[in-house]
């Protein structure tokens, strides 16, 4: 073979390679002949490019799906709109006075907690132009107003009663609705139910309570036993030595029966308990003794009918420890009784009685006593929290010397106390509250003037300081905030879920008992850490003082109520 023709058969092999589809004539292969050739392999490619003509078009079907999709949730369908809360806020009422009442509710449903309080003016605020006229009362009267969690604007607005005698919110169903209402106990003798969403009045009861009474409280709310389908409201007042007990319609407010009398001495305390057996019963406690009476007998008692509801039935274990006829509940120390405290526990609620000389919790379902603490003197109602993760702690002020209380923490189930701190007090501090954290446990704020400033003078010996503790830092404090006025009420609030930890104060001028400046406020617990001060309770000092302002301003809050 020449070279020419080495060449020639070259470049062939080439464009054979460049063209396979080509025959050596350059011409396509005959495909019909192929296909007459082998018919089944003709066949096959046809089937495999059908199904990827399939697929193509399902590929291209579900992206222009996707596409509507994301176009819709962003142009077509809007965003809930999430409202911006305001960090601090502050509303002041001229020429008023205000009451120990505040409540916390989303009254507009934004998912934003607001504020319900009572004030009494001869006219309302200037947002509503309301009067006492306005609802047939002489002036001044009692207004219950709600304010706007996020800016404390003015939601709603309603002169109710002439006096105030006791006010209480979350009551199921009151008033017939799906949500729960407030019930006003005034004075004249004047019983209201108020939507706290909106303010109307869902009905208004006259009382038949008699002369020179003095309301009870709290409330108690009762299972339905007019057979309407809401649960009812039981009231008791005292007399002299002698108290009454009276039931109102939750539905209507009208009075079922007349009244029940029992003679407990003058001003007793009590609390409902129900044991596990569903049984309802009630406490009652005197200067140094404690009672107790079923639902059912005071049913009776009010009524004068035997009761045939299954709701009020009576537990054979309690009958057997209230000892007849005089329906004493025996206690190990005889201290005067100051409250009566329901304990979530793990089998169920105990109750603490909070004596003059010590603290003692009962059984729920026994009445047996499951331990004491030693606290004398207690100043106000115990709060609870948790020291330690998932495990319930109850906060306990007592007073330990002039001017000087003791804050203890104590484990509800053993009734070990984990910590305590004494502080200076003034007269009329409130009384602690707590916040969840997202580490299972809680942050607990008090009232006082830590000891170590207790020889200070000058402008700061008429102030309270706020002050906030954490168990992750068991030996450090941050002074928050202080104040001047006269604390009538303070609450520690999640005003959104797991979020926006505040608190409320309600005040008035420290020295004045008539009307003056009232004021209602919020402020965000985080804007005032960056310049709290930090207080070692301990010789040696940990971290830097501006680690433990980061730490706490990181700090995570929850909504959820852990196991006890």
């Amino acid at each position: 073979m020449n070279s020419d023709e080495y060449s020639v058969m070259n470049n062939k092999d080439l464009e054979a390679e460049i063209h396979p589809l080509k025959n050596e004539d350059g011409k396509a292969p005959d495909n019909h002949e192929n296909c007459a050739e082998k018919e089944g392999l003709c066949r096959k490619p046809t089937r495999l490019s059908q199904l990827s003509r399939w697929r193509t078009a399902a590929f291209f079907l579900s992206l222009f799906l996707c596409l509507i999709v994301v176009f819709a949730f962003s142009f077509i369908i809007p965003c809930p709109v999430r409202p911006v809360s305001q960090r601090t806020w502050n509303r002041k009422y001229d020429r008023a006075v205000t009451y120990e009442f505040l409540a916390i509710e989303d009254v507009n449903e934004d998912k934003v907690q607001d504020v319900i309080f009572v004030f009494k003016d001869t006219n309302g605020s200037s947002s509503f132009n309301r009067s006492c006229s306005d609802e047939g009362l002489s002036a001044p009267c009692v207004f219950v107003t709600a304010v706007s969690g996020t800016n404390g604007s003015t939601l709603w607005e309603r002169p109710v009663t002439e006096d105030l005698l006791w006010m209480e919110c979350a009551i199921e169903q009151l008033g017939g609705a799906q949500s729960p209402g407030c019930l006003v106990i005034g004075n004249p003798e004047l019983l209201t139910a108020i939507s706290p969403h909106t303010g109307e009045v869902q009905w208004r009861q006259f009382n038949s309570f008699g002369a020179n009474y003095t309301v009870v409280t709290p409330l108690l709310k009762i299972p339905d036993v007019d057979g309407d389908g809401v649960q009812d409201v039981m009231i008791f007042t005292t007399a002299g030595d002698e108290t009454q007990s009276f039931i109102y319609s939750g539905k209507k407010g009208e009075q079922i029966g007349t009244s029940g009398r029992l003679s407990l001495g003058a001003r007793p305390g009590y609390l409902m308990h129900v044991t596990k057996a569903g049984s309802y019963y009630v406490l009652f406690n005197t200067v140094n003794s404690l009672y107790g009476y079923s639902l059912k007998d005071l049913y009776s008692m009010a009524t004068g009918v035997e009761s045939k509801l299954t709701s009020l039935k009576q537990d054979p274990q309690w009958e057997k420890k209230i000892k007849s006829p005089t329906l004493h509940i025996p206690l190990l120390s005889s201290g005067d009784i100051r409250y009566l405290v329901k304990v979530p526990g793990r089998s169920g609620e105990n109750i603490l009685v909070v004596k003059s000389d010590m603290a003692e919790l009962l059984n729920g379902q026994t009445l047996d006593s499951l331990w004491t603490v030693n606290a004398s003197h207690i100043l106000r109602e115990p709060v609870f929290g948790y020291y330690t993760p998932d495990v319930l702690h109850i906060v306990l002020e007592s007073g330990v010397g002039p001017n000087m209380k003791k804050v203890m923490i104590v484990e509800s189930g053993s009734g070990a106390v984990h910590w305590e701190l004494e502080l200076n007090s003034r007269a009329g501090s409130p009384r602690p509250a707590t916040l969840n954290t997202a580490d299972h446990r809680s942050i607990f704020l008090f009232w006082g003037e830590y000891q170590a400033q207790a020889n200070e003078t000058g402008s700061k010996a008429a102030r309270q300081n706020l002050y906030l503790f954490h168990p992750s830092y068991p030996n450090v404090l941050l002074e928050l905030n202080n104040s001047s006025d006269q604390i009538v009420a303070f609450d520690a609030v999640l005003f959104e879920r797991s979020r926006h930890a505040c608190y409320v104060l309600l005040t008035r001028p420290q020295s004045s008992e008539g009307p003056g400046w009232v004021s209602v406020a919020k402020q965000k617990l985080k804007e005032d850490i960056p310049g709290s001060r930090v207080i070692w309770l301990s010789q040696v000092a940990g971290d830097s003082e501006q680690y433990i302002r980061d730490r706490f301003f990181r700090m995570r809050f929850s909504s959820q109520i852990w196991n006890a």
